[in-house]
Parts: C-alpha cells; sequence; structure tokens
C-alpha cells in the first residue's frame, strides 16, 4: 500500500471527531406545574394542625361555615359580608369531608398549591422553563405563602385565582380571542367576589399592559373585561361599605417591614435583563402586582386604616416571578465553576435562613391569639354555676369554637345567642340588666383579648364599674392573645387563698 493510500487512514485516527456540545437541559413543562404543586402540598402538610389549635378569625370561618347556608347569608346582612362566599364554600365542603380541623385548612393547602403552578406556567411563558420551575420553587418558600396555606380563611383561593387570572391575561394578549378575556374576568371577578381588594390586582394588569404599550384593539379587550369585573363587584362593595365598622381593628402601627423588603429586592431583580418572551415583559408584569396593591392599600390608609399585608397576598406572585426570572438570569451568565459554586452556597445560605421562620409559622404562637388554649383556660378556671364575661362581647367567638369550654358557665351579658340572632357574637343585655345579672354571682369568669381596642359603649363601661365596684381579682391565667381572670366578691370563702396568677401556654384542648 502506497503512501497516498494509507494518509486517510491515519488523518482519521489521529484526529476523530469531537461531539457537538448539547444546550443544557431544561425542564419540560409538565415539571414546572407538578414540581411547585408538590412542594407547596409537601409543606402546606408539614404542621398543618399546629398542635390541635386554631386562631380567632379561623374560629369565625369554622362556626359560620356550619350554620345552614340561609343563616350565613342572614348574619352577612349583619358583618363579614365580604367573606360570605368563602363561608357558603366551606359550608359545602364541610358537608362533603366533615367538619374537622383538617377540612378547615386543606382546601387553603390545594389552593396555593394551584397558586403555584400558576406562577411557574406565568414564568415560563414570560422567560423560559428554567425561570418558571426556579418561580414556582420559590413561590412556596416564601414565608407568607407557607403561612396563610395552612389557615381556613378566604386568602389562598384569592392568591389562586388572580395567578390564573394573570396567566388568562398573559395568554390573552397575542391571541385576542373573546372567550380568553372572558375567562380573564371572570376568574377576576369571582376572586373579587372572595374578597373585595383582590380589585387591586386588576389596577396592576392595566399598568403592565400600558407599559407593555400593547396594540389599543388589546388594551379595549382587557377595558371591556375589567368594566365587567368592576360591575359585578358593585353591589358587594355598596352593601359592604355599611359594614366598615368590621375593619375598625385595624390601626396603630403598620407594619410594614415585609412588603417593603420583598418590593426593594424584586425592583433590584427587575434591573436585570430578565425573559424577553412575547409581548409582555415579565418585569412589567411582576412588578406592578408587587407593589402596585400594597402601595394603593397604603393611601388609603392615609384616610381609613386599611392596610393588612394578608389582604394583598397574591402579591407575592410578582417578587416569585422575578427571583425566579434573576436566578435563571444568573445561572445563563455564569462562567466559571467559581460562580456555580458561590450560587450553590447563597441558595444553601437562603434555605438555612428560611428554616426558622418556617419552623416558627407552625406553632400556636404564630398567630395574634390562640382561640383553643382560651377556651382551654376559661373551661380550668371555671367551675359549674359561675358567671362569664366577655370584656367585649365580640371576645365571645375565642370560645364559640368549642361550646363545651364554656357549657357548665352562664353568660352574664347574653340576650340571644349568635346562631339564633344571626350574629357573630350574639347580642347582649341592657347595661343595667348586665350589672343586675352579675351581682347575683360570687364568682365570674373574665375573658379579654390583649391588644384589642375595648369599645366604649354602656353595655361595657357596666361591665367593667361593677367589676371594679363590688369585685376584685382573684387570680388571672395569660395565654396567647388574651387574660381570662376570676373575679370574687368580698363575701366568697374560696378568697382566703388570696389572689394568684399563672401563665397557660399556647397550646390548649384538642378541638372537637
Amino acid at each position: 500500500m502506497s503512501l497516498d493510500e494509507r494518509a486517510p487512514t491515519v488523518a482519521r485516527t489521529v484526529s476523530p471527531p469531537v461531539p457537538a456540545r448539547g444546550p443544557t437541559p431544561r425542564p419540560a413543562k409538565a415539571v414546572v406545574v407538578i414540581a411547585p404543586l408538590s412542594l407547596t402540598i409537601a409543606l402546606g402538610l408539614w404542621g398543618i394542625r399546629r398542635q390541635n389549635t386554631m386562631w380567632g378569625d379561623e374560629s369565625v370561618t369554622y362556626q359560620l361555615a356550619h350554620r345552614d347556608l340561609s343563616q350565613i347569608w342572614l348574619t352577612a346582612q349583619h358583618i363579614d359580608l365580604v367573606h360570605a362566599l368563602y363561608y357558603a364554600v366551606m359550608h359545602e365542603i364541610f358537608a362533603l369531608f366533615g367538619g374537622g380541623l383538617l377540612t378547615l385548612r386543606l382546601p387553603s393547602v390545594l389552593a396555593m398549591s394551584v397558586a403555584a403552578s400558576g406562577v411557574g406556567l406565568l414564568a415560563l411563558r414570560l422567560a423560559g422553563p428554567r425561570a418558571g420551575l426556579l418561580a414556582g420553587l420559590v413561590f412556596p418558600l416564601l414565608p407568607q405563602v407557607q403561612k396563610y396555606a395552612q389557615e381556613g380563611r378566604s386568602y389562598a383561593m384569592v392568591c389562586a385565582l388572580v395567578t390564573w387570572a394573570t396567566c388568562a391575561l398573559v395568554a390573552g394578549v397575542p391571541h385576542r380571542a373573546r372567550w380568553r378575556w372572558a375567562v380573564y374576568g371572570s376568574t377576576m371577578l369571582l376572586a373579587c367576589l372572595f374578597h373585595e381588594f383582590a380589585v387591586l390586582a386588576l389596577v396592576a394588569h392595566g399598568v403592565t399592559l400600558i407599559v407593555s404599550r400593547v396594540p389599543r384593539p388589546v388594551l379595549k379587550a382587557w377595558s371591556v373585561a375589567a368594566a365587567g369585573v368592576v360591575a359585578g363587584l358593585l353591589p358587594l362593595a355598596i352593601c359592604s361599605a355599611g359594614q366598615s365598622e368590621q375593619v375598625s381593628w385595624i390601626g396603630g402601627p403598620v407594619r410594614l417591614r415585609y412588603f417593603l423588603v420583598v418590593a426593594v429586592v424584586g425592583v433590584a431583580c427587575a434591573r436585570t435583563p430578565l425573559g424577553a418572551r412575547g409581548p409582555v415583559r415579565l418585569s412589567a408584569l411582576a412588578v406592578p402586582i408587587l407593589v402596585l396593591p400594597g402601595l394603593l392599600l397604603l393611601t388609603a390608609s392615609l384616610v381609613k386604616p386599611l392596610f393588612v399585608d394578608r389582604y394583598v397576598l397574591y402579591s407575592n406572585i410578582g417578587i416569585a416571578l422575578l427571583l425566579g426570572a434573576w436566578m435563571d438570569y444568573f445561572h445563563r451568565r455564569q462562567q466559571s465553576s467559581r460562580n456555580a459554586w458561590i450560587a450553590w452556597t447563597a441558595a444553601v445560605a437562603v434555605l438555612a435562613a428560611l428554616v426558622p421562620p418556617s419552623l416558627a409559622l407552625r406553632t400556636p404562637q404564630s398567630r395574634s391569639n390562640d382561640a383553643t388554649a382560651i377556651g382551654a383556660a376559661v373551661r380550668k378556671e371555671g367551675r359549674p354555676g359561675d358567671g362569664l364575661l366577655y370584656l367585649s362581647g365580640q371576645q365571645r367567638i375565642l370560645t364559640a369554637a368549642n361550646p363545651g369550654d364554656t357549657r357548665f358557665l352562664t353568660d352574664l351579658a347574653l340576650a340571644q345567642d349568635p346562631v339564633s340572632s344571626n350574629t357573630l357574637a350574639g347580642i347582649e343585655l341592657p347595661a343595667q340588666d348586665i350589672a343586675a345579672r352579675m351581682l347575683d354571682f360570687d364568682r365570674i369568669v373574665a375573658v379579654r383579648a390583649v391588644g384589642v381596642h375595648s369599645p366604649t359603649d354602656p353595655q361595657e363601661e357596666a361591665k367593667t364599674s361593677t367589676l371594679r365596684r363590688h369585685f376584685r381579682e382573684y387570680g388571672t391565667t395569660h395565654v396567647n392573645g388574651a387574660r381570662v381572670t376570676v373575679y370574687v366578691r368580698d363575701h366568697d370563702p374560696s378568697a382566703k387563698d388570696g389572689p394568684r396568677s399563672n401563665s397557660l401556654g399556647a397550646r390548649g384542648g384538642v378541638m372537637r
């Protein structure tokens, strides 16, 4: 064989073809949906019973959802009209699955899981699969999301509805099909009917479209849908305006730390060039929904205090989108293994920092009160035949979830119970009758909420003045959110032991 004949063979042996390096694998769409949903369910089920306790707002849900639908509607004419739809839904859920503590909270876990999947899909559409997976996994790790995923209130459901309405908005911009805008409008209206302040997300959506400079037909379609939402919400808003006293508890220093932190972090993330897919940019969607609802509530609070962070829980959609897209951007820009090591170290540090608040959120002390512990303290301190007094009468809801705690005590101020009067706390006797009934008892167990402004109506003045003139404190039990005090008349033989005071842990009796 000649040299010329051997040359091609040698060339192939010495320089074999090098296979081309393929692109970094990206998560499939199914993973973007399933992984966030699974993580949210796992975190939601972790410690969901909170040592078998519930706090005051959950106690209201528990009580009202056990009433008939007609009773729920009649009660809503007096108070809590803004939550009437949620109570009706929970009534049906209780009817199907039983009215226990797990049934009270599981709907919120499932709703937040659906919201996490929606966040993942939003980021996938706007910034790609990896950003979608990261945003969907960040969302359930946020402290506020973990907290309200385990709470028997409407906020998780509102968050899920706003998330999927936002998905419908983003999908409707390029396609412009009427049915997509009908889905968007109906989903937003349902969210607003669950809680009126969901309408602030509608404002954020409008700003997103304006900033994105979408075509005029798109703005027109959104305007028609938004007008339908406002028209559908208007009757509820007008009727509930007459119940504005139910938010009279909002006052004092506004808790802004969480809102300010996530707003600053979100805006900082938005300064980087995040995903640019389609006519709506991710930052143009995420920043308004993160900042505007809370900012509008704060502005309204200059006239009347209204800012409570859970009212705009859905603003966490924005920070999850921005963090997920920013991490994807950092991953794509990393040039060395050192950068990757730094990124992983930072991620581990953040996860480690989330462990203490995650553990704390699953304790009874994580809420402003513990209705179960309050009821247990009343049961422990009261004797059969003692009088029972609530300071004020609205605090009756704190022991109503478990009637066994007060079964052997006489409610001294109650004229008509909550169920028959279609109210949350019942109707109380006139002031002079309350004072007269108090003087018929030698021992009175009084429940007083901590950190709650007490009204100055005649009934409350009669209670406090009668206790001050004719009774003396025998002992006080401190529980999370309340004090349970035993008062005795001077001629009561039990007073010879002298006053006493103790503290009952936040964990009370087991919910029945």
